[in-house]
């Protein structure tokens, strides 16, 4: 029997697993080229594309390696992004961190309350110790975010991805358990 996914919640916000359901309120920003640009995937054309995402959030929770919510307002129940952690290593508790969030709620504190949320989970529920985040140079409204949460940069991995085409230079970043 596969165990319930979690549900959190923040002052405005349910965090919870997305569902086939959810793949129009994603498509909104799935297919906005300025919320996907730092994301190393291209912008999905149609709402069918966003359930290939969707199915990821899935594969990553039932096989250990991740855990995806949707982020939804208290109010009206839309997903408006999603924060989770992918590329989880149990052998060595440490996971990575990852989030996006409609443009129309960028700049209110969402993606923050989501993180901050997000990261209390993973080091009280998932006895993580060690949660990266791998940021481009160029998105420094993410740094910014992961900065205000306590997590310290540790240096760039030059071309540390191949997307869309090229290789991306990332700063690794990282938030122990300690440093709450």
């Amino acid at each position: 029997m596969e165990k319930a996914f979690p549900v959190l919640e923040t002052e405005r916000l349910i965090l919870r697993e997305a569902t086939e359901e959810d793949a129009e309120d994603m498509y909104v920003y799935l297919s906005d080229q300025l919320v996907v640009k730092h994301m190393g995937i291209s912008a999905c054309e149609t709402p069918e594309e966003v359930l290939g995402e969707i199915e990821w959030y899935k594969s990553i929770y039932t096989n250990g390696t991740g855990m995806r919510w949707g982020i939804t307002l208290k109010d009206s129940g839309k997903v408006i992004g999603s924060c989770g952690f992918l590329n989880r290593n149990p052998k060595h508790y440490r996971s990575e961190v990852g989030y996006e969030l409609s443009r129309e709620h960028w700049g209110k504190g969402i993606a923050n309350e989501a993180l901050e949320r997000v990261l209390k989970f993973g080091f009280e529920q998932l006895g993580l110790e060690r949660i990266e985040a791998l940021i481009e140079p160029k998105n420094l409204s993410s740094q910014k975010l992961v900065e205000r949460q306590g997590f310290t940069r540790e240096g760039l991995l030059r071309h540390y991805e191949y997307t869309n085409g090229k290789f991306d230079d990332l700063y690794m970043y990282s938030i122990l358990k300690g440093d709450l």
